[in-house]
């Protein structure tokens, strides 16, 4: 994938972009949230995104974060529209047991977050990002093989130009080094529905 159509949102201090591969050295105090239960707003995590009108795609990249090792240290892909109109997927660091593997739905200034517990041993994940219009799907991978649906979301203002891409952060007195490759873009690997048909209008 050609990484030069990739434009930063808040250049991170240390970053590297080189064969393909795209190095993200953590800053303490970024994160991504809006509002939801703890009321904050956080919006000023790095993000390395492209721009695309095609409204039926699929993008797959792989993650690694072997020194993640601080509570919410997290990294993997993102949607970034505006501060209150973006998604994401990552694994977060809980503890030296258990970390979250799960996603954020941020829609007109508030966030969701769904998660699932895994073990703390997980060092690498790979992510498939779809569209289908405005309707997009998250699926994940401990091989790039095998992808599981994370969930299927609905964005207000997703449609038309969007862009799209590679996020990491350490929402609390924490840095580390997170690594992302293989990145592909591709024909939408999400299939239309085949079951219930659309109602009628």
């Amino acid at each position: 994938m050609d990484l030069t159509v990739f434009e930063w949102t808040r250049e991170p201090e240390s970053y590297a972009v080189k064969d393909g591969k795209v190095e993200i050295v953590t800053k303490p105090h970024t994160d991504l949230w809006q509002r939801t239960y703890y009321h904050f707003q956080n919006d000023n995590a790095p993000v390395f995104q492209m721009e695309t009108e095609e409204k039926y795609f699929s993008f797959v990249v792989k993650t690694e974060f072997e020194d993640s090792h601080h509570r919410f240290d997290q990294c993997g892909i993102v949607m970034y529209l505006d501060s209150e109109n973006w998604l994401k997927a990552s694994i977060e660091y809980e503890n030296d047991t258990f970390q979250h593997l799960g996603s954020v739905v941020t829609n007109h200034g508030y966030s969701d977050w769904a998660t699932t517990e895994i073990d703390a041993s997980v060092k690498s994940m790979w992510y498939r990002f779809s569209r289908r219009e405005d309707d997009y799907c998250i699926e994940c991978s401990a091989d790039g093989v095998r992808f599981q649906q994370m969930r299927i979301c609905h964005m207000h203002n997703g449609k038309g130009k969007i862009r799209f891409g590679i996020y990491a952060c350490s929402p609390e007195d924490s840095s580390f080094r997170a690594a992302f490759s293989n990145l592909e873009f591709m024909e939408c690997l999400w299939k239309a529905h085949d079951g219930q048909k659309p109602d009628e209008a």
